[in-house]
């Protein structure tokens, strides 16, 4: 440990979710040490805990350590994966407790700053990780055994400057996420359905954009073409769109039409409304939120290159440095390129990524700075089919290679994204925070938009640019204190919010060219001068179209009870939606303002849990979203009309146990929102009634034994409108919803004696039948989707891990509808093939 001079040890609860510290006064001496230049023996603290770990998978071993000697530990599961223990059992000083388990490991750990450990593994060059080291953000060490009645524990600090929760065993998710308001929670103390997908899950599936991640979740399907220019999702059954995508938690400043993953350690997934927890509008279903990456401090440099089927080639560079005495300040910079065509034909996706993170760390202060930027050009981007005529069946998917865009389509877009967040401890148990971003999306579009006619594939197809402006900001300012009152323990949590989104667009722009005819499953081109190209509107030359401010102040208490067993949290969100429209159209009204209003409402939230062992937990919740009206689509008669703010509401129960390597939840909810549609007979946009969406959910994840891993889940939906104008369509299943939908995703290690570091990896993914109309007359079939591949992972040149990867998505090359959601048809991708190395140096 040559250089580093002090470590600081401060009081903490489990896995990374929350950081108590040690009253003014009362063994402070304890938590501080002073450590000699080069001392001999790891640092010990004052204390002991009584641990009662037994043999198997060191990750397991560690998450245990952590709930029972009440110790933080962040690290990369990478250090751990294939490493066993033989356990610890006694009482043991908790330095001392961690250096039992590590024994016959080959890792140690060893102190490089006030407040910094680093995991060293000599072994982990042959496991494909990031470094020979990797560090762990704080290591609080307990200096004395909690007392009943303890504060909660639930962090004063917002939890978002520095590395997330520790992954769990297996590492594909994390042991708790981000939940917006309340900062990092564990899984089992969480009140809510949520998941955290790692970097490893990310890179392993060599997933392009988070829609690829998300997959992994059977509550979320997606409901755009893959290769078109976005991602789009329903979740929980209801349409949230990447807009609605939250950056370090913070919404309007990511991606608005597709994130990409070079830049992300985590991508986590929230289900149901989040008015108390985030605010904004549009989520009704979930909240996805991107974890930026931060810099370990161990260096690195990793070069990825990657194949993607028809002929697409990427290079992904990734490098992270931290810098001076105690390595406070760190910096990670990826970047990506790749270009080439895709396996639909006349398709090819040019795309360039660069995400740099800043970040500052010392005792009282922390701060981090990111920003991004990226293209992607998309020629001949696949479409959805716009509109099904009533009273025919759909027709059956066209082959999915087959792309009914015309050669000359595009979509072109840039984005470019500034974001800051600052902490300061002012108290040992206060924190005040304050958080802020801006983006810029542009997006030049020439796409068709078809109407099918036909069971037989027949359709009609009109052509129509559509530039696009939006501008997006959010300012967050907060404070989180943890105090007593008696034998109950407080997190409080108070903070203001607002955010805006600008869009300049002059909306769906039509050419004199008339409708014409074309069969979705033998496309014919329009030929190249059919459309002329010289007046082409540009998106940084846009009218103001519509703007939306959403302004809140949220109140949260969370109340403890015995050391952690009983937690409930009340609060609410007042939140203030103020949307405006303009006239668009050029002449002398162009930008006046044409139709909008200023509504607030107050919605509150109740959650509770309950944990009668450490392992399990059972949680309800009550929580509200305060959703902006809808905006009727451009192929409405009614096009771009704007509707009044709708309330949704939820009730949700549910349980969690963690067996160790394996968890398992299941939650029931009741979701009602105020439905919008477009009926497919008049054209006219309407929010006509309201949606009520009962489900259930069960989810696993971890290591089931050394060497298997299983994440995925069932989720089972009854989706019913239950108010509708004139009870025309009361009781139908709602369009676009599938009564069921399965994940399971698994890896399987190779013994060494057979295959070293070999790994093999499947994918099963199901959606049932939907309907497409709110009659019930009209659906699409149910489709199974098969995904699989091979991970390779050896010792390089100089000792440095290398890893390939193959994918094979798709695998039989199956035609299928993915989703018949919003009134729209995407058909799903066909098989391809994803190919790469991983290279650190």
């Amino acid at each position: 440990m040559a250089g580093a001079s002090m470590l600081l040890l401060v009081p903490a609860a489990v896995q990374g979710e929350e950081t108590r510290r040690t009253p003014p006064g009362k063994g402070r001496a304890a938590t501080i040490l002073a450590l000699a230049p080069e001392p001999s023996a790891p640092p010990r603290a004052a204390g002991s805990v009584v641990l009662t770990i037994p043999k198997g998978p060191l990750e397991s071993a560690l998450v245990a350590f952590t709930e029972q000697a009440r110790v933080k530990l962040v690290y990369a599961t990478e250090l751990t994966a294939r490493l066993t223990t033989n356990g610890a059992e006694g009482a043991f000083e908790p330095l001392d407790g961690l250096g039992r388990i590590l024994e016959g490991t080959d890792l140690t750990f060893r102190a490089v700053g006030p407040s910094t450990i680093t995991l060293v593994n000599p072994r982990y060059v042959q496991l494909g990780g990031a470094a020979g080291s990797v560090a762990l953000e704080e290591l609080h060490v307990a200096g004395q055994p909690q007392g009943r009645g303890a504060p909660t524990g639930l962090p004063p600090r917002s939890g978002t400057v520095g590395q997330p929760p520790v992954p769990y065993a297996g590492g594909q998710v994390g042991t708790g996420t981000r939940v917006g308001l309340l900062g990092n929670r564990s899984v089992l103390k969480t009140p809510f359905n949520v998941t955290g997908y790692t970097e490893k899950l990310i890179n392993d599936q060599e997933a392009r954009s988070v829609g690829d991640v998300v997959l992994n979740n059977p509550s979320v399907r997606s409901d755009a073409p893959p290769y078109s220019e976005r991602d789009s999702y329903f979740i929980r059954g209801f349409s949230v769109t990447n807009l609605d995508t939250a950056f370090d938690g913070l919404f309007y400043i990511a991606n608005p039409r597709r994130s990409f993953t070079e830049g992300l350690e985590r991508v986590e997934v929230l289900l149901g409304p989040t008015a108390l927890l985030s605010g904004g509008t549009g989520r009704v279903g979930g909240t996805i939120n991107l974890v930026p990456k931060r810099a370990y401090d161990a260096p690195l440099t990793r070069v990825t290159t990657s194949y993607f089927s028809d002929s697409q080639f990427g290079t992904h560079l990734d490098l992270g440095r931290r810098f001076g005495t105690f390595k406070e300040w760190g910096v990670r910079f990826n970047g990506a390129y790749r270009n080439g065509d895709t396996p639909l034909d006349k398709n090819a996706i040019e795309v360039g990524v660069a995400a740099l993170g800043i970040d500052y760390r010392n005792d009282r202060f922390r701060a981090s700075f990111d920003f991004n930027h990226s293209t992607q050009n998309v020629t001949a981007p696949t479409s959805l089919f716009n509109a099904v005529a009533p009273n025919i069946p759909v027709p059956r998917a066209p082959n999915a290679r087959r792309n009914t865009a015309n050669a000359f389509e595009y979509n072109d877009s840039r984005y470019n994204m500034a974001a800051g967040r600052v902490e300061f401890d002012v108290l040992p148990e206060t924190t005040i925070y304050a958080a802020g971003g801006l983006s810029r999306y542009n997006e030049d579009f020439l796409t068709s938009n078809y109407r099918v006619t036909s069971p037989t594939g027949l359709a009609t197809n009109s052509l129509a640019i559509q530039p696009l402006e939006l501008q997006g900001f959010t300012g967050e300012v907060g404070l989180r204190t943890a105090f007593q009152t008696g034998f109950i323990g407080h997190q409080f949590t108070v903070a203001a919010v607002e955010a805006v989104n600008k869009n300049f667009s002059r909306g769906f722009v039509p050419f004199a060219l008339p409708t014409y005819p074309i069969n979705i499953d033998n496309p014919v081109d329009l030929p190249f001068g059919s459309v002329p190209t010289v007046a082409f509107p540009r998106s940084d030359r846009q009218p103001l179209f519509t703007e939306l401010y959403a302004r809140s102040v949220a109140v949260a208490d969370t109340l403890s009870l015995g050391d952690d067993r009983f937690l409930l949290t009340l609060g609410g969100r007042f939140q203030e939606i103020d949307l405006r429209s303009y006239v668009t159209r050029p002449g002398p009204t162009q930008g006046t303002p044409a139709t909008g209003y200023r509504e607030g409402r107050f919605s509150p939230a109740i959650a509770l849990v309950v944990r009668p062992f450490e392992n399990l937990s059972f949680y309800g919740n009550y929580i509200e979203s305060l959703d902006a009206g809808p905006s009727a689509p451009a192929v409405a008669v009614n096009a771009n009309a704007v509707f009044a703010p709708v309330v949704s509401r939820q009730k949700e129960v549910g349980a969690k146990v963690d067996l160790g390597t394996v968890s398992v939840t299941t939650s029931l909810f009741e979701i009602e929102q105020p439905s919008a549609f477009t009926d497919p007979a008049t054209r006219l946009f309407s929010v006509s009634g309201l949606q009520r969406n009962r489900g259930i959910e069960f989810n696993v994840f971890g290591e089931l034994v050394p060497g298997v891993r299983l994440l995925g889940g069932l989720t089972l939906i009854d989706a019913k409108l239950v108010n509708t104008v004139g009870r025309q369509f009361d009781g139908k299943a709602a369009p676009g919803v599938p009564d069921a939908a399965f994940n399971l995703y698994g890896e399987v290690d190779l013994p060494p004696w057979l295959a070293p570091g070999l790994t093999l990896t499947g994918r099963a993914i199901y959606t049932s039948r939907m309907f497409y109309d709110q009659a019930n007359t009209q659906s699409v079939p149910d489709w199974t989707r098969f995904d699989a591949g091979l991970r390779y992972a050896f010792e390089g040149v100089n000792g440095k891990p290398v890893v390939m990867r193959a994918t094979v998505q798709n695998l039989f090359d199956d035609s299928y509808w993915a989703s018949a959601a919003r009134g729209f048809l995407a058909v799903g991708a066909p098989r391809t093939f994803i190919l790469s190395a991983t290279v650190d140096f």
